[in-house]
């Protein structure tokens, strides 16, 4: 078990102190051989062979975000915390009018906002919650390629000659994304069904762009949130990562 001085964020040290190192892992295309031909077409872009697999991430971002369709954008400041062994990760968010954490730690999520970063005015969490932050980390995993490879949690099925299903299956939930791919081998947009609030499932799409290379890897570096309601498209999310920093699993 791992002990950091992570005193900023109680929650960011529970992350890391349930983590573990899999850097001694490597890549070999092996490992895909058997994956349909856009899927392998990704990890032979985003990968080498041999890349040590990323054990932690942390990042820092800029961007946009809405609070409801009918709302400005406003600008936001945010920062995340992945560990890849097992699902895990924090984010915390800030605007002028609001301050948020989102986070899956320790096999349960949770959603918390507040108004003027002090009046707490949303705190979500339960199994609704739980498969919602799971879906984050596993569709954030585009951040960790190697996290994406298969294995005996995650299962990657065909669909056509651009696309394929991502499954994973753990924690007492099965969550998927079917990803698309562009020509170059790029995921370009991933696509599932979570919880909008607490009624029902509605369909939400991820779509990322803007490919740089970081610690031999390729990885997009703009992100967008949209929900596909019955009204329409509803982007709320579009996020720039200004800073990536692998296997470093200490708080900024």
């Amino acid at each position: 078990m791992l002990f950091f001085n992570c005193s900023s964020n109680p929650l960011v040290e529970e992350l890391f102190n349930n983590a573990g190192n899999i850097s001694q892992k490597k890549y070999s295309k092996e490992q895909i051989k058997n994956l349909s031909r856009p899927v392998q077409k990704y990890f032979n872009y985003a990968l080498s062979e041999g890349q040590p697999y990323v054990s932690y991430l942390r990042l820092r971002h800029g961007g946009r975000f809405k609070t409801a369709r009918d709302k400005d954008w406003v600008d936001i400041k945010g920062k995340q915390y992945f560990i890849a062994e097992k699902p895990g990760f924090v984010w915390s968010g800030k605007t002028k009018m609001f301050r948020a954490e989102d986070a899956y730690v320790n096999d349960h999520g949770h959603l918390k906002i507040y108004l003027f970063s002090i009046i707490r005015i949303i705190n979500q969490q339960g199994r609704k919650t739980d498969q919602g932050e799971l879906l984050r980390w596993l569709g954030e995993s585009v951040w960790l390629p190697t996290n994406l490879l298969p294995s005996k949690n995650k299962h990657w099925t065909p669909i056509d000659s651009t696309s394929a299903r991502l499954t994973y299956t753990g924690n007492d939930h099965e969550v998927y994304y079917d990803i698309i791919f562009n020509k170059q081998g790029q995921i370009v947009e991933m696509q599932t069904e979570r919880y909008k609030g607490e009624d029902s499932k509605e369909t939400w799409i991820g779509r990322v762009s803007e490919y740089v290379e970081v610690n031999d890897m390729h990885v997009p570096s703009r992100i967008s949130g949209i929900w596909r309601l019955e009204s329409g498209d509803y982007q709320y999310a579009d996020f720039k990562v200004e800073k990536f920093e692998y296997d470093v699993p200490e708080p900024f």
